[in-house]
């Protein structure tokens, strides 16, 4: 079976309702933090999303990079690429070279890398738990909480660097027990990107079947 993107499974939890009482440590922080992203032209950073539930003895990994500019994306990970120009989603399978190819919905895509640095600002309670050292860093860890208690993540913790307001790692925890963990390395700011960066192109992948969903 195809592993997919989960992409921390956070989509499905954005369209809430409005945030109530908050964190003002935590508040000033996370808006730090997006503010230092919303202000880059693009990225590029490479990531290991690791899903795990100890109860069910499972534990998978996932490394791949990725380049965002704005609401757009193109990610690369184990024969997998998903690439979004903001309108349209192609989801490309190397193993099948099969596309599929959907509507951009953000609110509800499997993770919009974009969402991880503004989804605190909608439907989700914000407490600053501690300081600590990431990989020989100092960072601060910021708990979220979904005001939708129906929601089936029902915590997530990000490690954001303290000087750089940089994003360490963004760990969902769901119900069922399972948790994962999205960590950025090797971030490079302001990549060169063009509109092809970020749209699929048949000519590039030979006899590749096409899945329209739409």
């Amino acid at each position: 079976m195809t592993q997919k993107f989960s992409l921390l499974a956070l989509a499905a939890t954005l369209a809430l309702p409005a945030a109530a009482q908050q964190d003002p440590k935590a508040g000033k922080i996370l808006d730090a933090v997006s503010a230092k992203y919303t202000a880059l032209k693009s990225f590029q950073a490479g990531f290991t999303q690791t899903l795990e539930n100890p109860a069910a003895k499972l534990k998978q990994n996932l490394s791949g990079d990725v380049t965002v500019s704005g609401q757009k994306y193109h990610l690369k990970a184990n024969g997998q690429e998903v690439i979004n120009d903001g309108k349209t989603t192609w989801t490309y399978l190397k193993n099948e070279n099969e596309v599929n190819v959907s509507d951009a919905d953000p609110t509800n895509q499997d993770m919009s890398p974009a969402q991880m640095y503004t989804m605190y600002k909608k439907g989700y309670k914000y407490t600053y738990v501690k300081s600590l050292k990431d990989g020989g860093v100092a960072s601060d860890l910021i708990e979220l909480s979904p005001e939708d208690r129906k929601n089936d993540v029902f915590k997530v913790q990000i490690i954001v660097g303290t000087a750089d307001k940089a994003i360490h790692s963004v760990k969902t925890f769901k119900k069922n027990g399972t948790r994962t963990t999205f960590t950025l390395k090797n971030f490079k700011p302001n990549v060169p990107v063009t509109a092809s960066t970020f749209a699929f192109d048949k000519a590039q992948y030979p006899g590749v079947k096409v899945i329209d969903l739409r």
